[in-house]
């Protein structure tokens, strides 16, 4: 089924669409397999951290960038391999790109000057340059669009960061766009000036009624503008709605936790509409299959603050900050659960207190992945399982019930057969907890750097990235840091294998 289809979007209501459309650096995919639709007229954010592959989408749209993979298809057509300046589409920069040496109104027509329009001449169609007062109407209009229309002789250098925003804006717009790409254009302005911002951009998008396609890698940002926000990570779409969708229902652990601030725990559900964690069981409004593992998220808005013994749970406040609107306090339950709880009430630290959680506020997700699969593993010729270019000791008699490994290192069968397993593709399971990771570079059999930490109420996750693009998800009671260089070590008792086909070929 077509995905319009499928949201039931009529097509003529979309202005841009994206189909598996892949970007590779270097080896590297930076965005994988995309598929995105834009309706006209709609503001839509790209949000996720720094190299998650968001810049690289918009510059394919631009022009900029050409995809490996994939069709970009706007207004019906397709726009993959045609050049920036054919395209009706026009970029706004996080430095703005300004001409220093030109003024607020030489900037804005700067592009109207070299601009060609189509117009009939002795009832031929021609190519023209646009006139001066055309030019002259066009800017003026820009001008008052973006409150700007007395800083026409203005120097750019005499003006601030937001005024120096809305001239690249009016810029943009003066060419009459379908589409305004906006690259972290607030980024380099100061807080109290980019909140500002973000105001006089919605209601600029309003007014002008074209679609804006912004950049982000802030969460505030996205969610005050935005109709629709695609959340990314890792060259991925994780999740696409609109703002308050995205924050009150997030479909993994990595929205949740990119998304504003959340309480994130591994769950089990226990029961029609019953889920445990924390060591107890809360009511829910998800029904689940009974013993399904799982993810729940809480925001910290969401938990009250009762008496001792008159909540679902206990704790102790061990950490308490005051942040002008509310209290944020992190209550320990039980020996290592934290509780992150938003309160406007003042309670002591270190004092004994209950924790009550409306079971609407209990999102449920399911889990994605319960354990690192290696589907493309394979067995080097020393009976090392090998995951990417790592080495990993592992029991081989897991792939044939009642066998040994003789002297040389041949699988025996218990009817004597003899198997050489070199190169036999195998399929390798390990759980989160199973992995080890360390700083000590020469300690580990696999060597890579931190991509990701999310905190799940008593551990965290963390997730390893080698140089061949391998992943390990691990549960570490400590916290590292994205780009720390680590080792990993598993233990040969923790990794479960299972042949891919037959030994039989094998056979010696």
């Amino acid at each position: 089924m077509d995905k319009l289809t499928k949201h039931n979007v009529a097509r003529e209501d979309v202005i841009i669409e994206l189909k598996n459309v892949s970007k590779v650096y270097d080896g590297k995919t930076v965005v994988d397999g995309f598929n995105l639709y834009v309706r006209r007229g709609e503001f839509i954010t790209f949000l996720g951290p720094s190299g998650c592959g968001k810049t690289t989408t918009l510059r394919m749209i631009a022009g900029f960038e050409i995809p490996n993979e994939g069709t970009i298809i706007l207004n019906g057509e397709d726009i993959t391999n045609l050049p920036p300046y054919k395209r009706p589409v026009n970029t706004v920069f996080q430095r703005y790109a300004l001409f220093p040496h030109l003024d607020v109104y030489d900037n804005i027509a700067f592009g109207l000057k070299i601009k060609k329009v189509k117009d009939t001449k002795n009832g031929k169609e021609v190519m023209r340059k646009l006139t001066s007062k055309e030019i002259d109407e066009k800017v003026v209009k820009a001008l008052k669009m973006v409150d700007l229309e007395q800083f026409e002789a203005r120097d750019i250098s005499t003006l601030s960061g937001g005024q120096q925003q809305r001239v690249a804006i009016a810029r943009a717009i003066v060419n009459e766009p379908e589409i305004i790409l906006l690259d972290e254009p607030l980024g380099a302005l100061d807080l109290k000036m980019r909140k500002e911002m973000q105001l006089e951009l919605k209601s600029l998008h309003k007014r002008l009624g074209i679609t804006f396609i912004y950049v982000t890698h802030d969460q505030e940002e996205a969610l005050t503008m935005s109709d629709t926000i695609v959340v990314m990570n890792d060259g991925l779409i994780q999740q696409i709605g609109a703002p308050t969708d995205i924050y009150n229902e997030p479909k993994n652990p990595f929205v949740a936790d990119f998304i504003g601030e959340s309480n994130i725990f591994n769950a089990r559900m226990s029961g029609k509409l019953e889920v445990k964690f924390l060591g107890t069981t809360f009511p829910c409004v998800d029904d689940l299959p009974n013993n399904e593992k799982v993810d729940v998220v809480i925001r910290p808005e969401d938990i009250d603050i009762v008496k001792p013994g008159k909540g679902q749970v206990d704790g102790k406040i061990f950490n308490k900050v005051f942040k002008g609107v509310h209290y944020e306090y992190v209550v320990r339950v039980g020996r290592k659960s934290e509780v992150v709880i938003q309160s406007t009430k003042d309670y002591a630290l270190n004092s004994e207190v209950g924790i009550n959680i409306d079971p609407e506020s209990i999102h449920i997700m399911k889990k994605e992945i319960n354990a690192n699969i290696y589907s493309d593993a394979w067995l080097n010729n020393k009976n090392q399982l090998m995951i990417g270019e790592a080495a990993f000791e592992v029991d081989v008699t897991q792939l044939l019930k009642g066998s040994t490994v003789d002297e040389e290192g041949y699988l025996v069968g218990p009817n004597g057969v003899k198997y050489d397993l070199n190169d036999v593709d195998v399929i390798a399971t390990v759980d989160f907890p199973n992995i080890e990771i360390s700083d000590n570079q020469e300690e580990g059999q696999a060597f890579g750097s931190v991509i990701s930490v999310i905190w799940l109420g008593d551990h965290y996750q963390v997730v390893v990235r080698t140089e061949d693009e391998e992943d390990f998800i691990i549960e570490s009671p400590y916290l590292w840091n994205e780009e720390d260089h680590v080792s990993v070590t598993i233990k040969p008792e923790n990794i479960v294998l299972k042949a891919k086909g037959e030994l039989m070929p094998y056979e010696n």
